[in-house]
């Protein structure tokens, strides 16, 4: 018995299978629904009673494609490529099945397609949409380090062309359904409530039971490989800007090219099976484990509040306080706004505040000029923020953040003051980045209610928020923090106090190695270009412009004042100190490792060579790499080893997330466990001897590593 779907005939011949993926919000695509939409195609083959089918889902959206989860473990059995193969063909046939049956089907997608979902559509001969706009088509598996392996690199560039299937297969883009039909994705969109009637009429009075590509004389629409000259053009400028934006770190987007080129010149059959194997060189990869498991089934788990405590009732924060309306606060606001949250914007001045409130304004003007929003929109979300300069307004808030800046006498006045006016059960929150929650707690009348949540900048960009629990925090305050980020829709990762708690840990040894390598004297250049390479968003030295090398600065000397005679300074302090000597502080100062021209581009600034000769030994580009990413990876593990994170799972997700550590690598501890623990330990030893202390691992980490012991099994 069907347990994943429903198959019904009626009395004209039309058989509908209904998904029904059962305990799941949509319908996902595993091995069981798999073998029960075989049972039904054997079904409607061998019923003579049965003219054509129609294929719908009983749930809101149609299909998301594949359980990733159930990928993600099929992924850690670490597949060679033969066995990979075996895994992947069966849905190719499966597919293929569908359209060679002799009957006619229909699809009629009634919500999301995406992946899978889509794929199975592409398979039916006729597709028809619901006329709804937030409806998602698309084949977005590029995105989790795959290709589409149900037949989308051969269906899509078949139906609608090469030209214009490339970039939806390499960007993995959605599409609505009036976009999808202009393109011929779909043959009909129609209201939803007429979804099934229009796909059985066409069944009655069209249903035909060939696909195009199955047809006599059928080509590809504008020609396959080298036959389409604008195609060929796309080919071999693809494969060039790929390189350019992956740096051969993301093998899919390759693979994808590879498939659609070689696939479409040959029959369907072929080319499917072409797609199978390359989709069979994806999975035996380690980049498709690392990027599923972290960026999907991992991720998905904190937005659903895994670490959150189980036995404290939900709240919704109603009324919001920030105190401070600089950037970091601004971005907050608009943010908690957004998510229908009143807000109160505190500053030492009603202007300050004011100017806080505007940077909300500037983005919902960019929202309406690009036809993202409307005005309604706009002037509601502005309302719900009040600024001002009074504490008293802070009266009523279930929720205080506070966003000024990072100096601890500062920030203990504004706590203390806040306390006065807001209730005795509201949360009281420090964005600060690296002073200890602990620490901060001790200006607090109530530490139990007193927690970090650092966002990271931009806020309306950035995905992740770092819950950090102090000693005295409750748990029935870091459920209502936990509460409050999933009321943003962004990601939390909840980690144990200590001085930069994770991720400015973490993100501090890459630019930390950076000015390490810059103090060696190796070319600048090369320490950026190797950032990159190696999958960082930016260089060590840009990043430091950005966040500006006075907070680095006197972040530093805030330590070393606070840890006295503990405090050891880091490799690469020399070159900071330095650098915040000669007025050279950043971006935002107009001067820093870049000069930043009025007129022009930014360029690294040709004094650097002066102020730090360059040497005559210059490293491999790939040692500049390593040192940059194990410097990290070796951060993250000691944070586990001293219980600032309880699981890799967390330091992966805040690293990916949080200060952009390379997502094919799928964080730090997957990092470590694709290169092998024991190799990491020991290039980690190598680099000891070599460059310095700062790379020894620890005795837990070889421990570990003599065990062979992966942070995932």
């Amino acid at each position: 018995m069907a347990e994943y779907l429903t198959l019904t005939v009626d009395a004209d011949g039309i058989a509908t299978i209904t998904l029904d993926v059962p305990d799941r919000p949509m319908n996902v695509l595993g091995p069981q629904l798999m073998a029960d939409l075989s049972s039904a195609l054997d079904k409607i083959q061998h019923d003579d009673a049965v003219i054509g089918a129609i294929v719908t889902s009983a749930k809101q959206d149609f299909m998301a494609g594949a359980d990733l989860k159930w990928l993600c473990d099929t992924l850690d059995q670490n597949l060679d490529i033969k066995q990979a193969f075996a895994f992947a063909d069966p849905l190719n046939k499966g597919y293929r099945r569908i359209e060679t049956l002799g009957k006619p089907f229909a699809a009629a997608i009634n919500g999301t397609a995406l992946g899978g979902g889509l794929e199975l559509a592409l398979a039916c001969h006729y597709r028809v949409a619901a006329d709804n706009e937030k409806i998602a088509i698309g084949l977005p598996e590029v995105q989790v380090g795959l290709l589409p392996g149900g037949g989308g690199t051969q269906r899509l560039p078949r139906l609608i062309g090469i030209e214009k299937s490339l970039p939806l297969l390499l960007k993995g883009t959605h599409l609505p359904p009036s976009k999808a039909k202009e393109l011929g994705i779909v043959h009909e969109v129609v209201p939803a409530a007429d979804l099934l009637a229009h796909a059985k009429q066409w069944l009655l009075e069209k249903g035909d039971a060939e696909q195009p590509w199955d047809k006599k004389g059928f080509k590809v629409p504008g020609g396959a490989g080298a036959m389409n000259p604008r195609a060929a053009q796309q080919f071999m400028g693809g494969t060039a800007m790929i390189h350019e934006n992956a740096k051969h770190n993301y093998p899919a987007p390759i693979a994808i090219l590879s498939s659609v080129y070689e696939g479409t010149i040959l029959p369907i059959d072929r080319g499917l099976t072409i797609e199978s194997q390359y989709f069979a060189s994806l999975m035996a990869d380690p980049v498709a484990k690392n990027m599923v498991r972290t960026l999907f089934v991992n991720k998905g788990a904190a937005d659903k509040l895994v670490r959150r405590p189980a036995d404290v009732e939900k709240t919704k924060v109603q009324k919001l306080g920030i105190l401070g309306a600089g950037m970091m606060g601004a971005g907050i606001a608009y943010s908690s706004a957004l998510s229908g949250i009143e807000v109160v914007l505190l500053d030492r001045t009603a202007d300050d505040a004011a100017r806080g409130k505007d940077y909300s304004k500037q983005l919902v003007d960019k929202a309406i000029k690009r036809g993202k929003s409307t005005q309604q929109k706009a002037d509601a979300l502005l309302s719900r923020i009040k600024p001002t300069d009074s504490y008293a307004d802070l009266a009523g808030c279930d929720l205080i953040i506070e966003a000024v800046f990072e100096d601890r006498d500062i920030k203990a006045t504004v706590t203390q003051a806040a306390e006065k006016v807001i209730a005795s059960d509201a949360v009281f929150a420090s964005n600060t980045s690296t002073l200890p929650i602990t620490g901060l707690a001790e200006a607090s009348t109530r530490p139990a209610n007193f927690i970090g949540i650092h966002f990271f900048s931009p806020v309306e960009k950035m995905p992740l928020v770092e819950i950090i629990v102090g000693e005295k925090t409750s748990q029935e305050t870091i459920a209502k923090s936990l509460d409050y980020v999933q009321q943003l829709r962004k990601t939390p990762v909840v980690v144990n106090d200590s001085r930069g708690f994770y991720t400015s840990r973490v993100f501090s040894t890459f630019t930390d190695e950076g000015t390490t390598l810059l103090g060696e004297g190796i070319i600048p250049a090369v320490i950026e270009n190797a950032a990159k390479f190696s999958g960082m968003p930016v260089g060590p030295l840009a990043v430091l412009d950005e966040v500006t090398v006075e907070l680095a600065y006197k972040v530093t000397k805030q330590t070393e004042q606070d840890l006295g005679s503990e405090y050891q300074a880091t490799s690469g302090w020399p070159v900071l100190e330095k650098m915040y000597s000669l007025d050279r502080k950043g971006k935002r100062f107009g001067a820093g490792f870049y000069e930043y021209p009025e007129d022009g581009k930014k360029h690294l600034w040709s004094g650097l060579n002066e102020h730090f000769p360059v040497s005559d030994e210059q490293l491999e580009f790939d040692t500049v790499k390593r040192r940059l990413l194990h410097r990290q990876a070796l951060e993250a593990a000691r944070c586990l080893e001293e219980g600032v994170i309880t699981a890799p799972e967390d330091g992966d997700i805040g690293s990916v997330f949080g200060i952009g550590f390379p997502p094919y690598t799928g964080g730090p501890f997957s990092y470590i466990d694709t290169i092998g623990i024991e190799k990491f330990v020991d290039e980690c030893e190598a680099l000891a001897s070599e460059y310095g202390e700062r790379f020894k691992p620890s005795t837990w980490l070889k421990k570990r590593a003599a065990q062979k012991q992966s942070f995932y099994s």
